[in-house]
């Protein structure tokens, strides 16, 4: 199965995010910052990264930028969801590494249909 770390410093956000990804056939690992999230990335397998930008300790952009420093991770994809949709700050998404940028609010559908586009094996496995 495949592993979505999803990273969101909102407890309801993680909640609904998590409901989605296991409706869609995906095992959840749930961290509420940056900082959080590679403790989480230290201790198991995760297939990919979705993390919210604005959160204390460490935003979205640090984490991306740390995922992809590091030769454990680098290959992750990491896609960042956040309220921000303006063109500089999908710009700096990309500079830092972000595979893709997803808005919030998010759409089930299609939050499932773009992880299935960065992760092909949860598609064959349903």
């Amino acid at each position: 199965m495949t592993v979505v770390l999803a990273v969101d410093d909102s407890p309801s956000m993680r909640q609904m995010l998590a409901h989605t990804l296991r409706h869609g056939g995906y095992e959840v690992v749930e961290a509420e910052d940056g900082a959080d999230a590679l403790e989480r990335l230290s201790g198991r397998r995760v297939d990919v990264v979705l993390t919210d930008q604005n959160m204390p300790r460490m935003d979205g952009l640090a984490l991306t930028r740390a995922v992809r420093s590091d030769v454990r991770w680098c290959h992750l994809p990491v896609l960042i969801l956040t309220t921000e949709a303006d063109d500089d700050a999908k710009q700096a998404g990309r500079d830092a590494g972000a595979t893709g940028w997803l808005v919030k609010p998010f759409e089930p559908a299609r939050l499932l249909q773009v992880l299935g586009q960065v992760c092909p094996q949860v598609q064959e496995t349903k």
